[in-house]
């Protein structure tokens, strides 16, 4: 537990104590697990964050929900930068449904073009999705990406403007990206960043317990919606966490 916990320093117990079971412990009691994490000291600080309303708005993720695989994604961008000050852009792609991160690009600059090529990719890879949930910015809103996305079929959800809670899910994803990576790395290069990134992503995606799916990976969640008939979907499973967090 000393372990994950050093490895993952900004885990909490039940993270941690999912970890666990993973890798074997599967008769380990959760409550155990809290009574240790406390005894050594091990307890992550609570950040406090002031409370908003619930985005009304008709195309929050309160209002249009994702209901399947491939039903809804969002996008965003996150900024960041490497050790001589220069600026690092990141263009994150999640699938609501599941949490997958679908890709992180990162370069200096971003532009409405590199958005559709991002997407083109992801849409050979992966299919379109129903809807693309994202805020005003102008990479979003440019006549090239909404002509695209109308071309292959995928729907826009743009959220209120300055009502970046409307897109809690990539905004809840972007909370950790920053927490548990940017905010702990200094990137000499802009190679650097990619592979660091990437490997981050990765790590998300298949080994990093999420509370909201019954603290199963996205990985391993979209594995059993693969398996499971369309019929049988609903709302990711959740836990108590799900009401305040999306993490």
């Amino acid at each position: 537990m000393k372990e994950l916990a050093s490895q993952h320093p900004r885990y909490g117990y039940r993270r941690v104590w999912a970890l666990l079971r993973a890798e074997g412990f599967a008769a380990v009691n959760r409550k155990r697990v809290h009574r240790l994490w406390k005894q050594q000291g091990l307890k992550v600080p609570k950040k406090q964050h002031k409370r908003r309303a619930l985005g009304r708005g008709a195309n929050s993720c309160t209002r249009r929900r994702p209901e399947h695989v491939n039903h809804v994604w969002s996008y965003d961008f996150v900024m960041d930068q490497t050790a001589d000050g220069r600026r690092l852009k990141l263009l994150c792609v999640v699938d609501e449904f599941t949490r997958e991160c679908l890709a992180i690009e990162v370069e200096r600059s971003l532009v409405a073009a590199d958005v559709v090529g991002t997407l083109k990719y992801l849409f050979e890879l992966r299919g379109a999705p129903a809807f693309i949930r994202s805020d005003n910015g102008p990479e979003f809103v440019a006549d090239a990406v909404k002509s695209w996305l109308k071309q292959s079929g995928a729907g826009t959800l743009y959220v209120e403007p300055g009502s970046p809670w409307e897109n809690a899910y990539v905004e809840s994803f972007n909370g950790k990206l920053r927490d548990e990576l940017l905010n702990r790395e200094q990137f000499q290069t802009l190679k650097e960043a990619k592979v660091l990134i990437e490997d981050w992503r990765l790590d998300y995606n298949h080994h990093r317990p999420h509370s909201s799916l019954n603290y199963q990976t996205p990985a391993a969640f979209a594995a059993s919606c693969a398996a499971a008939p369309l019929a049988t979907l609903g709302q990711p499973p959740h836990t108590e966490e799900h009401s305040t967090q999306l993490s």
